[in-house]
């Protein structure tokens, strides 16, 4: 197959929302001309999800204390970040910080925990003030809470949470050179249990781990046989005190290589452009707005810096797409 008839035949399947091959994922990892590949990356983007910005944000609802292994972590107790600690943030201030993005047009809203997974007790906790921001608020409210299973999620939808996150991370086969604490097969059980009590799936990972192309690929496909809704899609900031915190930083151009992977792998999945995208350059975010992305993880970024709201409506607008 030439390259020409290569990128008809993608784009042919994305319109019609089937998946490459994996044999058509490693040639197109390999395709000469980039701007081509995003530009039909971009056209089954915009047919599948059209021209308004998937937006949501996140507030660390507990920081810290995490006793997991995972090596990318700014978060686990065994490595030393600095990063800050706490058990519970105090419910007015999830209410201001849910109220600012409910004013700033963002659409989505989650709490995110720390730590392997959270007790009954402290889940009752969160659970209240779910209840409180669904009555406050418009916000489509999501979960992110590690490793639960039915009888939490089934608390969590009764507050009027609609979405989990729990993410892969990466692929099967690459996860256990960064985390021994805890499997893939864990948190497809997770992402099973939130299924199962009706709760949408957002799961996703961290590129620029050490992993090649071809694991990224394996890692899509994974990600579509478990039919999530949702793929955040982040770049590895390497966090001094972190075991990766020397890891080379990923290519621009193969950042944007693997967004137009992930789109032609999920066509009809939104893409979420998540954390480390403050280290690209204008152009290359840009790129990546218009080559398969439709998503974007505005504000709070757990541990690493974030673009402003205002910077993202700027570059939102230059590409084109309604926020």
């Amino acid at each position: 197959m030439q390259n020409i008839e290569l990128l008809e035949a993608i784009r042919d399947k994305g319109l019609r929302g089937e998946s490459i091959t994996h044999d058509e994922a490693v040639r197109a990892a390999q395709y000469p001309d980039l701007d081509a590949l995003c530009d039909v990356a971009n056209e089954i983007c915009r047919h599948w999800q059209g021209s308004d910005v998937d937006s949501c944000s996140i507030v660390n609802a507990r920081s810290g204390l995490c006793g997991e292994d995972c090596k990318w972590c700014a978060q686990a107790t065994r490595h030393h970040t600095g990063c800050e600690t706490y058990n519970f943030l105090d419910d007015n201030e999830v209410l201001r910080a849910a109220e600012a993005n409910d004013r700033a047009g963002i659409r989505k809203f989650s709490l995110v925990t720390s730590g392997r997974t959270v007790s009954k007790h402290d889940l009752e906790k969160f659970c209240a003030t779910y209840s409180r921001l669904t009555k406050e608020t418009n916000l489509y409210l999501c979960a992110s809470m590690g490793l639960l299973g039915e009888e939490e999620m089934k608390m969590l939808k009764d507050a009027g949470v609609k979405r989990y996150h729990c993410n892969m991370e990466t692929s099967s086969k690459f996860f256990p050179t960064l985390c021994t604490s805890h499997t893939p097969d864990d948190k497809r059980r997770t992402i099973a249990a939130a299924r199962k009590c009706g709760l949408e799936v957002c799961s996703g990972g961290i590129i620029g781990m050490g992993e090649t192309m071809d694991d990224r690929i394996d890692f899509a496909f994974e990600l579509a046989e478990l039919g999530v809704d949702s793929v955040p899609i982040n770049i590895l900031n390497p966090i001094p005190g972190t075991p990766l915190e020397h890891t080379p930083l990923i290519s621009e151009e193969d950042i944007i290589r693997t967004v137009a992977l992930f789109r032609f792998i999920l066509p009809t999945k939104s893409l979420r452009f998540a954390g480390g995208r403050m280290r690209l350059s204008h152009e290359s975010m840009l790129r990546i707005m218009t080559g398969g992305m439709n998503g974007v993880l505005m504000g709070d970024m757990l541990t690493t810096v974030s673009n402003t709201i205002a910077d993202d409506r700027k570059l939102f607008h230059e590409a084109g797409l309604n926020f």
